[in-house]
């Protein structure tokens, strides 16, 4: 599988596209004027205690206060409180010294937030979830700074590895590696991508990461909620840590800047792979040159196509989404329930793109064509867990049920990505109606004569080819031959088949439109 990164930067933000051979699998785009991101972090102030959701509203600086539960909050939350307030008062040139923080006792998991948060503090908050709909954010005190290798997590000394790593002998070694550069009071998480990797390479992205809680240490210095205290990287660099692999071929940036940072980034992780990143100034826009514009135009949208002549109806209700499976035209033999089951795997493999490209989240509900035989309906869930593999979003799917659905859950972390792919129509403008094709004749003839009034000669009048076919029908009595005798001229009409129903220019002899 060839994987492509193509990055477009517009003055209104930048959008990132991945593809996974040729084919448009997810899309990101990031607003100028971004705030409010997952991963940043902000000094909050408990607004409201709410003990019948055993909850709290925080006061991040969005117009709705921001939602923090009981279970997001940090073992360590104790310690939170305490650190965020000693920094706020730190008076200490340079900040004090971290690893002689004392870590205050843990929570229990079973407790009140009002035992917690009494007196309605200030606390320093990442945010867990972007503001959806008419909700605001949702908080965490559970603090991580994830960087390429590894994720530190402070108050803590664990030191946990990603169970993708199999080989125990990996695992120790990692382990033991992590536990000679790790200072106090920071946990470290090893991630899949440092399987392999050597000691100044962790160490190295360890180093920045602590350097980025000295940052917060100090941006929290004299801060007054509410306040963001650090932003997470942008996207482009994001995307970057957690995608880059082995299997990326191409990083292609219409923006200096941006392949600038992104060449840096790949150079310090990946020095191999440097020369995967190219700059675009070819003239046209870049994600026209890659297809992506009209994968865009053929994947929103209520009704998507599949090449086989099936296709999907994708709807979304306040509660979930639901996406229902039409066989269409589709007829590849005469046995039912073998066109039902190769639609049925057709149609998951492109329900497993949408959920990424759309980035849906919540419940959805698929509508799969009905089949009979069990072995059918637990090869198509087997599918359909495969498809959703490469999805970085944690996820669950159901066995297919007795009715033919299938109940997948997908965690949603931003809004879900909608792009209104219909445009108002040129010829009635959205309403629905044109004027009357007699009237539109009425109408060419009055500014024709118009401008042979205004000594015009030569003129040739563009229709569309529907409306040419009319005024040309029949040799003497055709419409134009009536215009010819009445104002003794050689005009002429000439079809156009990009104009719409109802329009129409006129152009003088020497072929320059005539503007009226």
């Amino acid at each position: 599988m060839t994987k492509e990164l193509i990055i477009n930067s517009a003055p209104q933000g930048v959008e990132i596209a991945l593809l996974e051979d040729k084919k448009l699998v997810e899309l990101h785009s990031e607003k100028a004027d971004a705030s409010f991101g997952v991963g940043d972090l902000y000094l909050g102030k408990v607004k409201k205690l709410i003990p019948g959701l055993n909850a709290a509203f925080i006061d991040v600086g969005f117009e709705k206060d921001a939602f923090l539960h009981y279970t997001d909050l940090s073992p360590y939350v104790r310690s939170i409180l305490k650190f965020t307030t000693e920094s706020i008062n730190d008076k200490s040139e340079g900040g004090f010294d971290f690893s002689k923080f004392k870590v205050e006792p843990e929570i229990v998991k079973t407790g009140k937030i009002a035992e917690v948060m009494n007196g309605k503090p200030n606390v320093l908050v990442q945010i867990l979830k972007e503001p959806i709909a008419a909700k605001g954010p949702r908080l965490s005190c559970e603090l991580s700074l994830p960087g390429r290798f590894v994720v530190v997590t402070p108050f803590n000394d664990i030191i946990a590895i990603s169970r993708k790593i199999h080989s125990s002998d990996e695992r120790k070694r990692l382990h033991k590696i992590i536990e000679a550069i790790k200072p106090k009071n920071l946990g470290v998480i090893v991630r899949t991508a440092a399987e392999g990797k050597h000691t100044a390479e962790l160490h190295e992205d360890l180093l920045s990461l602590i350097a980025t809680w000295k940052t917060i240490q100090t941006n929290l210095r004299g801060a007054t909620p509410p306040a963001k205290i650090l932003s997470e990287q942008g996207k482009t660099t994001s995307i970057l840590r957690d995608l880059l692999n082995e299997d990326f071929n191409k990083i292609v940036v219409n923006d200096k800047n941006i392949f600038g940072d992104a060449k840096t980034y790949i150079q310090r992780i990946a020095p191999d792979k440097a020369d995967i990143v190219s700059y675009y100034n070819n003239g046209s826009p870049i994600f026209d040159s890659f297809g992506i514009t009209k994968q865009v135009k053929a994947a929103f949208g209520k009704t998507v196509n599949l090449p086989s002549g099936a296709y999907l109806i994708v709807e979304h209700t306040e509660a979930l989404h639901v996406i229902d499976v039409n066989s269409g035209y589709k007829s590849v033999s005469n046995n039912q329930e073998q066109n039902a089951l190769e639609t049925n795997l057709e149609a998951a493999e492109e329900i497993a793109r949408q959920m990424r490209l759309r980035d849906l989240g919540g419940i959805i509900v698929v509508d799969f064509i009905d089949m009979k035989l069990m072995e059918n309906k637990k090869k198509l869930a087997d599918a359909m867990d495969g498809y959703m593999r490469p999805d970085r979003a944690k996820h669950a799917v159901l066995a297919i049920s007795k009715f033919g659905l299938m109940q997948i859950t997908r965690q949603r972390m931003k809004p879900e990505m909608n792009i209104n792919t219909t445009e108002v129509c040129p010829s009635c403008n959205g309403t629905g109606k044109i004027s009357s094709t007699l009237i539109l004749e009425d109408e060419i003839e009055k500014n024709l004569s118009y401008l042979i009034m205004q000594k015009h000669t030569g003129l040739t009048v563009e229709i569309h080819p529907i409306l040419h076919a009319y005024m040309t029908k029949g040799i003497f009595f055709s419409k134009l031959s009536k215009w010819r005798r009445k104002y003794k001229q050689r005009i002429k009409l000439k079809a156009n088949s990009n104009y719409h129903l109802t329009e129409f220019h006129f152009f003088d002899d020497s072929d320059e439109e005539i503007k009226l």
